[in-house]
């Protein structure tokens, strides 16, 4: 089997105006996808199309409506043809346990479920209730069985109550308290052959894993976690292996409204398993330009491909 993994793709309805962010003079992406959702990933398409199965996170609430909830800086969201440019470059499922999936509050939420209930888009760690949110997208190809869980282990605490999914409660799936993942990896791991956790965790603005990402991947590789992949810091971690294993704690950006120096770092992870074996593993590095990630040649992709290797150290994995 082999698997593609991109990082944070929203296509946002306002340009970035912090101190440094890079003008496109190109119409939001928003504007962009609405105009040619068929097409707008078409650079990184062949990356993503050429693997058995790709996923990314969908880090947005997909609505345009709705208010910007208080207690947060920055709020995304992104129009239902998100999910017709996805399937479009080859993604087969989005992870959307993130820290912007409910960002434009009880309205916002609908519009997003209705619009993946609309494209029939497979979406894992957000739901209707806790079943849903902490349910795994299971498949098979080729004969593999395969399960994909995530979930979300930051967000403002004064928002984690009402972002919950519980039983009565809409909303994603968290690993603050990780007993739920932990114990639902546990539970599908005698049913597939190969697992697979994306989770949204890190700290942001930084390259290497925290503590408490360690410690999160050893609990969740204990459980039964074959491949453990990640975004949320907004830059590209390494990736390597923990026995038959492989944990990539930080994918970067992908579709980003920013590009400016590390924010524009990105690529695709592709990696070839049998059952529980990682087999192989590799980087494509890529840079965003106009917000879309654009496969590296020549020495700019070998300089990336270079440091990538490098940054798996200060997280303490193997080659």
């Amino acid at each position: 089997m082999t698997f593609a993994f991109g990082g944070d793709v929203h296509f946002p309805d306002v340009t970035d105006t912090e101190p440094g962010a890079i003008s496109t003079g190109l119409p939001v992406l928003a504007d962009r996808l609405t105009a040619d959702p068929d097409h707008i990933l078409d650079p990184i398409a062949p990356l993503l199309s050429s693997a058995d199965l790709a996923i990314v996170n969908l880090e947005t609430a997909i609505t345009t409506r709705g208010e910007p909830i208080t207690g947060k800086n920055f709020h995304f969201r992104s129009p239902a043809a998100s999910f017709a440019a996805l399937r479009a470059a080859g993604v087969d499922v989005v992870n959307m346990a993130n820290n912007h999936a409910l960002d434009y509050g009880p309205l916002g939420m609908q519009d997003t479920f209705d619009a993946i209930a609309a494209s029939k888009f497979p979406v894992v760690g957000i739901g209707h209730n806790a079943a849903d949110a902490y349910g795994p997208y299971r498949t098979t190809i080729k004969g593999q069985r395969i399960a994909i869980l995530s979930a979300l282990d930051w967000l403002e605490p004064g928002l984690i109550a009402r972002w919950s999914a519980t039983e009565t409660q809409a909303g994603v799936a968290f690993s603050i308290d990780r007993t739920r993942l932990v114990a639902a990896v546990g539970t599908i791991r005698p049913q597939v052959d190969t697992l697979i956790v994306f989770l949204h965790w890190g700290t942001e603005l930084t390259f290497c894993a925290s503590g408490e990402q360690g410690d999160l991947a050893k609990a969740l590789l204990g459980a039964g976690a074959d491949i453990i992949v990640g975004s949320h810091a907004h830059r590209v971690f390494g990736a390597g292996r923990v026995g038959d294993s492989l944990v990539a704690y930080g994918l970067g950006n992908f579709v980003y409204w920013r590009e400016d120096g590390e924010s524009g770092r990105s690529g695709v992870l592709q990696v070839t398993a049998t059952g529980r074996h990682v087999d192989q593993y590799a980087w494509v590095p890529a840079r965003i330009t106009h917000g879309i990630p654009i496969p590296d040649t020549g020495s700019a992709a070998a300089a990336d491909q270079a440091e990538w290797q490098h940054r798996r150290t200060c997280s303490g994995l193997s080659p």
